[in-house]
Protein backbone atom coordinates (compact mmCIF):
# COMPACT_ATOMS: atom_id res chain seq x y z
CA UNK A 1 0.00 0.00 0.00
CA UNK A 2 1.76 3.18 -1.13
CA UNK A 3 1.05 6.56 0.28
CA UNK A 4 -0.23 8.07 -3.26
CA UNK A 5 -2.39 4.98 -3.79
CA UNK A 6 -4.12 5.60 -0.63
CA UNK A 7 -4.23 9.63 -1.37
CA UNK A 8 -6.18 8.14 -4.63
CA UNK A 9 -8.68 6.25 -3.31
CA UNK A 10 -9.43 8.75 -0.53
CA UNK A 11 -9.63 11.76 -2.98
CA UNK A 12 -11.84 9.14 -5.50
CA UNK A 13 -14.35 8.20 -2.84
CA UNK A 14 -14.28 11.80 -0.92
CA UNK A 15 -15.48 13.03 -3.94
CA UNK A 16 -18.24 10.68 -4.96
CA UNK A 17 -19.68 11.56 -1.44
CA UNK A 18 -19.44 15.19 -1.97
CA UNK A 19 -21.01 15.05 -5.21
CA UNK A 20 -24.88 14.70 -4.72
CA UNK A 21 -24.17 18.23 -2.63
CA UNK A 22 -24.08 20.47 -5.55
CA UNK A 23 -27.58 19.64 -6.32
CA UNK A 24 -27.03 18.46 -9.55
CA UNK A 25 -30.10 17.98 -12.21
CA UNK A 26 -31.88 14.21 -11.26
CA UNK A 27 -30.97 12.77 -14.98
CA UNK A 28 -27.22 13.63 -13.38
CA UNK A 29 -28.09 12.03 -10.17
CA UNK A 30 -29.38 8.85 -12.46
CA UNK A 31 -26.65 8.83 -14.83
CA UNK A 32 -24.60 8.68 -11.97
CA UNK A 33 -26.62 5.90 -10.04
CA UNK A 34 -26.11 3.81 -13.30
CA UNK A 35 -22.35 4.67 -13.71
CA UNK A 36 -21.76 3.07 -9.62
CA UNK A 37 -23.96 0.31 -10.44
CA UNK A 38 -21.96 -0.86 -13.30
CA UNK A 39 -18.66 -0.03 -11.70
CA UNK A 40 -19.99 -2.02 -8.84
CA UNK A 41 -20.70 -5.04 -11.49
CA UNK A 42 -17.60 -4.44 -13.30
CA UNK A 43 -15.19 -5.19 -10.39
CA UNK A 44 -17.12 -8.06 -9.70
CA UNK A 45 -17.08 -9.93 -12.99
CA UNK A 46 -13.48 -8.84 -13.07
CA UNK A 47 -13.07 -11.37 -10.32
CA UNK A 48 -13.69 -14.12 -12.77
CA UNK A 49 -13.06 -12.81 -15.76
CA UNK A 50 -10.01 -10.96 -14.78
CA UNK A 51 -7.86 -12.66 -12.26
CA UNK A 52 -9.30 -16.25 -12.54
CA UNK A 53 -9.60 -15.73 -16.29
CA UNK A 54 -12.91 -17.62 -16.34
CA UNK A 55 -14.92 -15.47 -18.96
CA UNK A 56 -18.03 -15.52 -17.19
CA UNK A 57 -21.27 -15.01 -19.89
CA UNK A 58 -23.90 -15.16 -16.98
CA UNK A 59 -23.73 -13.06 -14.84
CA UNK A 60 -26.87 -11.28 -15.52
CA UNK A 61 -29.17 -14.63 -14.26
CA UNK A 62 -27.50 -13.10 -10.99
CA UNK A 63 -28.85 -9.60 -11.70
CA UNK A 64 -32.44 -11.26 -11.96
CA UNK A 65 -31.98 -13.16 -9.41
CA UNK A 66 -31.07 -10.17 -6.65
CA UNK A 67 -34.32 -8.33 -8.53
CA UNK A 68 -36.90 -10.96 -7.96
CA UNK A 69 -35.52 -11.59 -4.66
CA UNK A 70 -36.14 -8.47 -3.34
CA UNK A 71 -39.57 -7.91 -5.17
CA UNK A 72 -40.62 -11.32 -3.72
CA UNK A 73 -39.25 -10.44 -0.20
CA UNK A 74 -41.60 -7.85 -0.39
CA UNK A 75 -44.16 -8.19 -2.50
CA UNK A 76 -46.71 -9.24 0.81
CA UNK A 77 -44.76 -7.06 3.26
CA UNK A 78 -45.55 -3.21 3.93
CA UNK A 79 -42.35 -1.32 4.00
CA UNK A 80 -42.67 0.16 7.01
CA UNK A 81 -39.33 2.06 6.19
CA UNK A 82 -37.63 3.28 3.13
CA UNK A 83 -34.08 2.08 4.26
CA UNK A 84 -35.17 -1.59 4.75
CA UNK A 85 -34.43 -3.37 1.52
CA UNK A 86 -30.94 -2.23 1.68
CA UNK A 87 -31.00 -4.38 5.06
CA UNK A 88 -31.22 -7.18 3.57
CA UNK A 89 -28.83 -6.84 1.07
CA UNK A 90 -26.27 -9.11 2.79
CA UNK A 91 -29.15 -11.81 2.47
CA UNK A 92 -29.40 -11.77 -0.78
CA UNK A 93 -25.83 -12.03 -1.88
CA UNK A 94 -26.06 -15.19 0.38
CA UNK A 95 -28.87 -16.36 -1.46
CA UNK A 96 -26.98 -15.95 -4.64
CA UNK A 97 -23.86 -17.09 -3.61
CA UNK A 98 -25.57 -20.51 -2.64
CA UNK A 99 -27.33 -20.67 -5.53
CA UNK A 100 -23.98 -19.86 -8.01
CA UNK A 101 -22.37 -22.54 -6.11
CA UNK A 102 -23.83 -25.74 -7.66
CA UNK A 103 -23.40 -23.58 -11.12
CA UNK A 104 -19.43 -23.33 -10.63
CA UNK A 105 -18.90 -26.80 -9.59
CA UNK A 106 -20.30 -27.83 -13.09
CA UNK A 107 -19.25 -24.62 -15.16
CA UNK A 108 -16.18 -24.30 -14.17
CA UNK A 109 -14.88 -28.40 -15.08
CA UNK A 110 -14.42 -26.56 -18.61
CA UNK A 111 -12.45 -23.33 -19.70
CA UNK A 112 -12.30 -20.63 -21.77
CA UNK A 113 -15.26 -20.51 -24.86
CA UNK A 114 -17.16 -23.62 -23.52
CA UNK A 115 -16.93 -22.02 -20.11
CA UNK A 116 -18.26 -19.14 -21.61
CA UNK A 117 -21.13 -20.97 -23.78
CA UNK A 118 -21.73 -22.92 -20.57
CA UNK A 119 -22.58 -19.50 -18.37
CA UNK A 120 -24.40 -18.11 -21.60
CA UNK A 121 -26.74 -20.59 -20.72
CA UNK A 122 -27.65 -20.83 -17.53
CA UNK A 123 -28.74 -16.68 -18.26
CA UNK A 124 -30.97 -18.09 -21.28
CA UNK A 125 -32.85 -20.82 -18.82
CA UNK A 126 -33.12 -18.18 -15.69
CA UNK A 127 -34.60 -15.55 -18.03
CA UNK A 128 -36.97 -18.56 -19.59
CA UNK A 129 -37.93 -19.42 -16.15
CA UNK A 130 -38.45 -15.79 -15.36
CA UNK A 131 -40.63 -15.47 -18.48
CA UNK A 132 -42.98 -19.14 -17.69
CA UNK A 133 -42.61 -18.98 -13.49
CA UNK A 134 -46.05 -16.70 -13.84
CA UNK A 135 -46.93 -17.43 -9.91
CA UNK A 136 -43.75 -16.20 -9.23
CA UNK A 137 -42.70 -13.37 -11.15
CA UNK A 138 -45.94 -12.55 -12.87
CA UNK A 139 -43.85 -13.21 -16.09
CA UNK A 140 -43.93 -10.75 -18.93
CA UNK A 141 -46.37 -8.32 -17.22
CA UNK A 142 -43.64 -8.21 -14.38
CA UNK A 143 -43.44 -7.58 -11.23
CA UNK A 144 -43.99 -4.37 -8.94
CA UNK A 145 -41.60 -3.83 -5.98
CA UNK A 146 -43.15 -0.91 -3.35
CA UNK A 147 -41.99 2.38 -3.86
CA UNK A 148 -39.35 3.59 -1.93
CA UNK A 149 -40.32 7.08 -0.08
CA UNK A 150 -37.56 9.20 0.04
CA UNK A 151 -37.94 12.56 -0.84
CA UNK A 152 -38.86 13.51 -4.22
CA UNK A 153 -36.41 16.31 -4.24
CA UNK A 154 -33.54 13.74 -3.29
CA UNK A 155 -35.02 10.40 -4.34
CA UNK A 156 -31.27 9.03 -6.21
CA UNK A 157 -29.40 10.42 -3.26
CA UNK A 158 -30.14 6.86 -0.94
CA UNK A 159 -29.39 4.78 -3.86
CA UNK A 160 -26.21 6.61 -4.87
CA UNK A 161 -24.77 6.28 -1.30
CA UNK A 162 -25.25 2.49 -0.73
CA UNK A 163 -23.97 1.83 -4.26
CA UNK A 164 -20.57 3.96 -3.35
CA UNK A 165 -20.49 1.57 -0.15
CA UNK A 166 -20.76 -1.09 -2.21
CA UNK A 167 -18.35 -0.27 -4.96
CA UNK A 168 -15.34 0.49 -1.79
CA UNK A 169 -16.67 -2.85 -0.63
CA UNK A 170 -15.85 -4.43 -4.17
CA UNK A 171 -13.03 -2.94 -4.47
CA UNK A 172 -11.58 -3.89 -1.18
CA UNK A 173 -12.04 -7.24 -2.31
CA UNK A 174 -10.10 -6.51 -4.93
CA UNK A 175 -7.39 -4.93 -3.40
CA UNK A 176 -7.07 -7.80 -0.87
CA UNK A 177 -6.93 -10.42 -3.58
CA UNK A 178 -4.33 -9.23 -5.44
CA UNK A 179 -2.15 -8.58 -2.14
CA UNK A 180 -2.88 -12.13 -0.64
CA UNK A 181 -2.11 -15.54 -1.34
CA UNK A 182 -6.11 -15.86 -2.91
CA UNK A 183 -5.17 -13.37 -5.96
CA UNK A 184 -1.65 -15.17 -6.18
CA UNK A 185 -3.63 -18.11 -6.61
CA UNK A 186 -6.14 -16.81 -9.19
CA UNK A 187 -3.56 -15.39 -11.39
CA UNK A 188 -1.82 -18.83 -11.35
CA UNK A 189 -5.07 -20.35 -12.60
CA UNK A 190 -5.07 -17.58 -14.88
CA UNK A 191 -2.06 -18.72 -16.42
CA UNK A 192 -1.89 -22.22 -16.48
CA UNK A 193 -4.43 -23.84 -14.64
CA UNK A 194 -2.65 -27.45 -14.55
CA UNK A 195 0.79 -26.20 -13.51
CA UNK A 196 -1.03 -24.58 -10.15
CA UNK A 197 -2.62 -27.41 -8.98
CA UNK A 198 1.01 -29.39 -9.94
CA UNK A 199 2.26 -26.84 -6.99
CA UNK A 200 -0.10 -27.45 -4.37
CA UNK A 201 -2.50 -24.75 -5.21
CA UNK A 202 -6.32 -25.73 -4.42
CA UNK A 203 -7.47 -24.36 -7.82
CA UNK A 204 -10.99 -25.88 -7.38
CA UNK A 205 -11.57 -23.78 -3.99
CA UNK A 206 -10.04 -20.15 -5.67
CA UNK A 207 -12.50 -20.69 -8.16
CA UNK A 208 -15.65 -21.14 -6.51
CA UNK A 209 -14.70 -18.71 -3.90
CA UNK A 210 -14.07 -16.01 -6.67
CA UNK A 211 -17.35 -17.23 -8.50
CA UNK A 212 -19.85 -17.06 -5.08
CA UNK A 213 -18.18 -13.68 -4.27
CA UNK A 214 -18.34 -11.82 -7.55
CA UNK A 215 -22.21 -13.24 -8.02
CA UNK A 216 -23.25 -12.38 -4.91
CA UNK A 217 -21.95 -8.78 -5.20
CA UNK A 218 -23.76 -8.75 -9.05
CA UNK A 219 -27.20 -9.78 -6.84
CA UNK A 220 -26.88 -7.03 -4.51
CA UNK A 221 -26.78 -4.64 -7.48
CA UNK A 222 -29.62 -6.10 -9.40
CA UNK A 223 -31.66 -5.63 -5.90
CA UNK A 224 -30.53 -1.87 -6.13
CA UNK A 225 -31.78 -1.66 -9.33
CA UNK A 226 -35.15 -3.24 -8.76
CA UNK A 227 -35.88 -1.06 -5.64
CA UNK A 228 -35.10 1.61 -7.62
CA UNK A 229 -36.68 1.32 -10.84
CA UNK A 230 -39.94 -0.61 -8.79
CA UNK A 231 -40.99 -2.68 -11.28
CA UNK A 232 -39.37 -5.85 -12.80
CA UNK A 233 -39.68 -7.38 -16.38
CA UNK A 234 -37.67 -10.16 -17.42
CA UNK A 235 -36.36 -9.10 -20.63
CA UNK A 236 -34.63 -6.23 -18.36
CA UNK A 237 -34.17 -8.28 -15.54
CA UNK A 238 -31.96 -10.59 -17.15
CA UNK A 239 -30.64 -9.33 -20.13
CA UNK A 240 -27.37 -10.24 -21.96
CA UNK A 241 -26.77 -7.18 -22.47
CA UNK A 242 -25.65 -6.34 -18.88
CA UNK A 243 -22.82 -9.23 -18.73
CA UNK A 244 -21.78 -7.97 -22.06
CA UNK A 245 -21.65 -4.47 -20.54
CA UNK A 246 -19.35 -5.65 -17.45
CA UNK A 247 -17.50 -7.77 -20.19
CA UNK A 248 -16.55 -4.93 -22.24
CA UNK A 249 -16.30 -2.29 -18.97
CA UNK A 250 -13.88 -4.39 -17.54
CA UNK A 251 -11.90 -5.10 -20.84
CA UNK A 252 -11.81 -1.70 -21.72
CA UNK A 253 -10.48 -0.29 -18.01
CA UNK A 254 -8.07 -3.10 -17.90
CA UNK A 255 -8.91 -6.27 -16.43
CA UNK A 256 -7.17 -7.82 -13.51
CA UNK A 257 -6.40 -4.56 -12.07
CA UNK A 258 -7.88 -2.57 -9.37
CA UNK A 259 -9.48 0.79 -11.29
CA UNK A 260 -9.75 -0.69 -14.57
CA UNK A 261 -13.30 -1.39 -14.11
CA UNK A 262 -14.35 1.72 -12.73
CA UNK A 263 -12.71 3.60 -15.22
CA UNK A 264 -14.20 1.30 -17.90
CA UNK A 265 -17.94 2.06 -16.17
CA UNK A 266 -17.20 5.93 -16.19
CA UNK A 267 -16.05 6.05 -19.57
CA UNK A 268 -18.86 3.87 -21.34
CA UNK A 269 -21.89 4.19 -19.53
CA UNK A 270 -21.74 7.95 -19.53
CA UNK A 271 -20.89 7.59 -22.90
CA UNK A 272 -24.00 5.82 -22.80
CA UNK A 273 -26.31 7.41 -20.96
CA UNK A 274 -25.59 10.85 -22.72
CA UNK A 275 -26.11 9.54 -26.24
CA UNK A 276 -29.13 7.40 -24.86
CA UNK A 277 -30.57 11.20 -24.00
CA UNK A 278 -29.36 12.58 -27.17
CA UNK A 279 -30.44 10.25 -29.64
CA UNK A 280 -32.89 7.36 -27.42
CA UNK A 281 -36.15 8.11 -29.42
CA UNK A 282 -34.07 6.73 -32.61
CA UNK A 283 -31.56 4.01 -31.32
CA UNK A 284 -28.61 6.08 -32.93
CA UNK A 285 -26.77 6.33 -29.52
CA UNK A 286 -26.17 2.23 -29.99
CA UNK A 287 -24.02 3.23 -32.97
CA UNK A 288 -22.48 6.11 -31.23
CA UNK A 289 -21.81 3.52 -27.87
CA UNK A 290 -20.42 0.88 -30.00
CA UNK A 291 -18.21 3.19 -32.09
CA UNK A 292 -17.23 5.06 -28.64
CA UNK A 293 -15.85 1.45 -27.27
CA UNK A 294 -13.70 0.68 -30.57
CA UNK A 295 -11.93 3.95 -31.02
CA UNK A 296 -10.69 3.36 -27.57
CA UNK A 297 -9.83 -0.35 -28.05
CA UNK A 298 -7.90 0.65 -30.84
CA UNK A 299 -6.02 3.26 -29.41
CA UNK A 300 -5.76 1.65 -26.56
CA UNK A 301 -6.04 -2.51 -27.03
CA UNK A 302 -4.77 -3.49 -23.80
CA UNK A 303 -7.27 -1.41 -21.81
CA UNK A 304 -6.93 2.12 -20.05
CA UNK A 305 -5.00 1.67 -17.40
CA UNK A 306 -2.28 -0.68 -18.55
CA UNK A 307 -1.98 1.17 -21.64
CA UNK A 308 -1.18 4.33 -19.53
CA UNK A 309 1.23 2.47 -17.39
CA UNK A 310 3.04 0.81 -19.91
CA UNK A 311 3.55 4.48 -21.40
CA UNK A 312 4.83 6.07 -18.23
CA UNK A 313 7.13 3.14 -17.61
CA UNK A 314 8.62 3.83 -21.31
CA UNK A 315 8.41 7.26 -20.95
CA UNK A 316 10.41 6.72 -17.13
CA UNK A 317 13.01 4.94 -18.96
CA UNK A 318 13.32 6.74 -21.68
CA UNK A 319 14.43 10.03 -19.17
CA UNK A 320 16.30 7.81 -17.13
CA UNK A 321 18.33 6.96 -20.50
CA UNK A 322 18.68 10.77 -21.28
CA UNK A 323 19.98 11.39 -18.09
CA UNK A 324 23.10 9.11 -18.14
CA UNK A 325 26.16 10.84 -18.90
CA UNK A 326 28.24 9.80 -21.73
CA UNK A 327 31.55 7.77 -21.35
CA UNK A 328 34.65 9.35 -20.66
CA UNK A 329 36.73 10.12 -23.40
CA UNK A 330 40.21 8.09 -23.85
CA UNK A 331 42.31 9.80 -22.80
CA UNK A 332 46.61 9.34 -23.08
CA UNK A 333 48.60 7.61 -20.80
CA UNK A 334 50.31 10.51 -18.53
CA UNK A 335 53.35 11.78 -18.96
CA UNK A 336 56.00 9.84 -16.93
CA UNK A 337 58.67 12.48 -15.34
CA UNK A 338 62.50 11.70 -15.96
CA UNK A 339 64.47 10.40 -12.95
CA UNK A 340 66.58 12.94 -10.91
CA UNK A 341 70.06 12.38 -10.33
CA UNK A 342 71.59 11.02 -12.99
CA UNK A 343 73.42 12.83 -16.34
CA UNK A 344 71.14 14.04 -18.48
Amino acid sequence: MSRLGVLRGAAFFATLVALPSFNLAHWVMNMAVFVLMFAVMSSAWNLVGGFAGYPSLGHAAFFGIGAYAVALWYKNHELTNAWHPFLALPLIALIAALVGLPIAMISMRTRADVFAIVTITVLFVAQTLAFNLRSITDGAQGLAIPPATFSVTTFERPFYYVLTVLLAFAMAITWASMRSKIGLALSSVRADEDKARGVGVHVTAVKLLAFCVSVGITAMVGAIWAYYESFIYPQFAIDPLITIAMVLMTFLGGRATLWGPVVGALVLETAQQVLAYQFGGSKIYLIAYALVFLLVMLLLPRGILPTIQDWLRQRRRRLATDNVPPPAANLPPAAVPAAHGGRA
